[in-house]
Formats: C-alpha cells, structure tokens, sequence
C-alpha cells in the first residue's frame, strides 16, 4: 500500500515524508525510468489503479498530472494513459533527475548531462568574468569555504557546490541562462552524490573550483573558460566514464 513508512535507500527522501501522490508519481515515475513500463504501454484504468495501490483515486489522478508534466505520460479521453517516447521526457526537471540517480543512472545519460554542462558553464563561466558583481564573487567564495569545510560527501558540501554553480550562472546577468540553475544544479549534485556513491575517497575537486574562481575573479574571461571546462572533464573522468561518440 503507498504512503507506508518504508524508507527508499540513503539517496531518496521517506516516503513518510512525501505526500500520498508525490510517493505515487515517484514510484510510477521510477518504474517508468527503468523501463518496467516502456513507451507505448498503456496504463490501467484509474479506478483499478487506485484500489491496487489503496489510494484514493484523486491522489492517483495527481500523480498521473506531475508525470504528464514532466512529458512522460500522456491521457487522452478513451483512449487511456500511455507512456510517452523518452525524447518526449522532461530529462532536467530536478526531481526527474533525483529519481534517475536514486537507482543506477544509465552511462550514457550521465555523459549526456556533462555535454550539456560542457555547453553551457564554460560560457557561463566567461560572461561571469566580465559581468559578476562584487557581491557575487563573495557569494563564490562563501559556497567554496562551505565546500572546503562540510566535503562533499556530505549534503551541506554538495549544497555549497550548488550554490557556487547557480552564482556563476547568475553572475553571467543572462535571464536564459539564469533559468537553467535549477536544472544544472541538480545535476551537479545528483552526479556528485552519485560519484561519492562509487568510489569511498574521490578526488578533492576543490582545487579546479578554486582555479574557476580565481579566474572569475580576475575577470579573466579566458581562463574562465578553459578552468570550467577542465573542472568538467576531471569530474566526468572521476566516474570512470570515457566521453566517446554515441556507438564508440
């Protein structure tokens, strides 16, 4: 029955502490992630649904409401509710990523998320050279020392990490670019968390957040760039996972 107080592992909150519908979308959502049910399956009806898991059918329908907005379910009147294809998902919707990185994210998403990230933070990283404000650079600094002082093994230290991301990203004065924080940032610490998962004593990336630092803060726009992008390859590289060509 949804909404017991069995707990998901060290990386997913209680359910107890998840309302009945957030528990519900989550566990559909991970069915669906790890292919229990694939693109084109269709759902059983509402009302079966419901008194299989002992919910209301109102907390059922909710939670079929967040899965439709994150792309990954689709209900038409009659024709019931089917699994959309995956290029249809929501991949960066922060809690989408929690469910992923809550089982064993597949090799090839993750490489996705660091190209994506190889994109956009070097650039992020250059505007912010040239545009970051006073207050800014002390906001860095102050996630770094939280960074230093917590690890980031710990959930304060991979806060600190995501703080100093999101204050590159709003340092670049870039409203588009601002927006995707939420996304970025959840990808910085679901493959964070995921890495200390691994390995019991990874590399100390404190070092290559210094160097991106100094060179915002020298407004070395260059350097900036190059010392994100080289954070980004070590961090991909700590998780033993090559960045090949899809096929390779």
């Amino acid at each position: 029955m949804m909404g017991s107080a069995r707990k998901d592992g060290p990386f997913g909150p209680e359910e107890g502490a998840l309302r009945i519908h957030q528990a519900i979308a989550r566990d559909l959502g991970t069915a669906i992630l790890t292919g229990r049910h694939k693109p084109g399956d269709l759902f059983e009806g509402e009302i079966e649904a419901s008194e299989r898991l002992g919910v209301s059918r109102t907390a059922y329908r909710e939670a079929v409401r967040i899965l439709i907005a994150k792309g990954m379910l689709e209900s038409r009147p009659k024709a019931g509710t089917r699994v959309l294809p995956r290029s249809r998902w929501n991949v960066l919707d922060p809690e989408m990523l929690a469910w992923m990185f809550a089982g064993e994210p597949d090799a090839n998403f993750i490489r996705d998320l660091f190209e994506l990230r190889g994109v956009i933070e070097p650039a992020a990283a250059e505007f912010a050279a040239r545009r970051r404000t006073d207050e800014q650079i002390a906001t860095m600094e102050a996630a770094l020392a939280d960074m230093g002082r917590f690890g980031l093994s710990t959930p304060d230290g991979r806060a600190a990490d995501q703080r100093f991301h999101h204050a590159i990203l709003a340092a670049t004065h870039n409203d588009a670019l601002e927006a995707l924080a939420s996304s970025v940032g959840a990808a910085v610490s679901w493959t964070t968390t995921f890495k200390h998962r691994k390995r019991l004593m990874p590399r100390d990336p404190l070092p290559d957040h210094r160097a991106v630092f100094q060179a915002i803060a020298a407004r070395d726009t260059a350097a900036a760039r190059t010392t994100m992008a080289e954070l980004l390859r070590l961090a991909l590289a700590d998780m033993d996972i090559a960045l090949n060509e899809p096929g390779e």
